[in-house]
């Protein structure tokens, strides 16, 4: 899963768009108050979490996309991607 089927699969599923943030993919203007995100890190990597409270919580890098894609997928949903 990538980032363009991650956002999908979150839409699909029902989840509000503003629930969430995928760099290139799916952004908010003007920022909600919380939201999870996935975006590329300084190193090349991506890194996912929480923003809250006006503060990006990273809480984890991945080497690769899908990984990511999945962290974001199954802290959303309560399960693996399909």
């Amino acid at each position: 899963m990538d980032r363009r089927q991650l956002a999908a699969a979150l839409l699909a599923a029902g989840k509000p768009p503003q629930w969430f943030q995928i760099a290139g993919v799916h952004t908010h203007d003007p920022l909600p108050t919380d939201f999870w995100f996935l975006r590329p890190g300084s190193g090349g990597d991506w890194e996912v979490g929480v923003f809250e409270r006006g503060e990006y919580d990273v809480r984890g890098r991945f080497a690769a996309e899908s990984d990511a894609a999945a962290w974001v997928y199954e802290s959303m949903m309560g399960h693996p991607p399909p």
